[in-house]
């Protein structure tokens, strides 16, 4: 799948992939009360505006962009019919030529990440007949409880040709609290202290010469755009591992800043924008322009110019 992201961003010369985290305050009324109209202010109801919503987005943008990235905690917070909703946009999205890399952070040890890695990336038996729970090509794991939480994920992936993306730097700004301590690596004594977050990083280079594509590892590593300096040691640390960068437009990132994160070849990185493109009908330049009936028209031109200003940060 790597191999595929890659040949994707090459051709729509477009390392972008929009968050698909919806709320229900991002959602146009029209939508709304189109859908409590037939389920009520219900679960249901809120589960079928924001896979109405996802949609009108998805075929806006398809054509612009490789991937998307739904938040799966959006769709949780409204039970089943929020993850019906999910699948669904992930099974629409795939239709529309699109990859889909899940944010799920999962991350836990031995059998329970296994059934994490299956529900998300494989498959699970049934008596005689395997079922495929959800369907992403990528997914976010966290790797805090170490190589036992992340292994059964990279087993999974070998199986389907599939990818991770590792939480190496978050964008958050409380992320140092933990990431940014210095200590010593057990795996490298003669080294004076480094951060975690550069522990982290060659664990996760290590991971990925286990799981190789063509020119880049099935397994990623998730560093924020709110920290470009750290995203220079961090691209030297895993040349070969994509980097997804959070971050970029409503946390503060811009393209410009985002040099370090791409390799020579102008490859090795592709950047997320959630709320700036989802969001994009109630946020200026495009409020005055588009109207709710035309949310998915403001989402596309946030994408355009999100792929301009991208310019600035790779040559190819």
């Amino acid at each position: 799948m790597i191999n595929q992201l890659t040949a994707a961003i090459k051709k729509k010369d477009a390392p972008v992939v929009a968050g698909l985290d919806p709320l229900l305050s991002y959602i146009p009324d029209h939508i709304l009360e189109q859908a409590f109209a037939e389920y009520g202010e219900t679960l249901e109801g809120a589960g079928l505006a924001i896979w109405h919503f996802n949609r009108g987005i998805i075929d806006a943008v398809c054509d612009l962009i490789p991937a998307v990235k739904p938040q799966i905690a959006m769709y949780e917070q409204f039970g089943i019919p929020g993850l019906q909703a999910f699948q669904k946009t992930c099974a629409y999205a795939k239709e529309k030529g699109l990859i889909v890399i899940g944010d799920i952070k999962r991350g836990d040890i031995g059998s329970t990440s296994g059934a994490y890695a299956s529900a998300h990336l494989g498959h699970v038996q049934v008596g005689s007949q395997s079922f495929a729970p959800f369907t992403e090509d990528f997914v976010t794991v966290n790797p805090y409880l170490g190589s036992d939480g992340v292994r059964p994920f990279i087993e999974v992936c070998k199986e389907e040709k599939k990818g991770i993306f590792v939480l190496v730097k978050t964008s958050n700004p409380s992320s140092g609290e933990f990431q940014d301590q210095l200590i010593w690596d057990a795996e490298h004594k003669e080294r004076e202290k480094d951060h975690l977050y550069e522990i982290v990083a060659r664990k996760v280079a290590l991971w990925g010469q286990d799981h190789m594509g063509d020119e880049y590892s099935y397994v990623g590593a998730v560093v924020g755009a709110t920290y470009p300096e750290m995203g220079r040691t961090l691209r030297k640390l895993m040349p070969k591992n994509y980097i997804l960068v959070p971050g970029y437009g409503a946390q503060g990132g811009k393209g410009e800043d985002l040099k370090p994160f791409f390799n020579e070849d102008g490859l090795g990185a592709i950047v997320n924008s959630s709320r700036g493109i989802i969001c994009a009908w109630q946020k200026e330049p495009y409020k005055g322009s588009f109207g709710p009936e035309n949310y998915a028209d403001a989402s596309r031109q946030a994408v355009l110019d999100m792929i301009e200003d991208l310019k600035q940060a790779y040559v190819r």
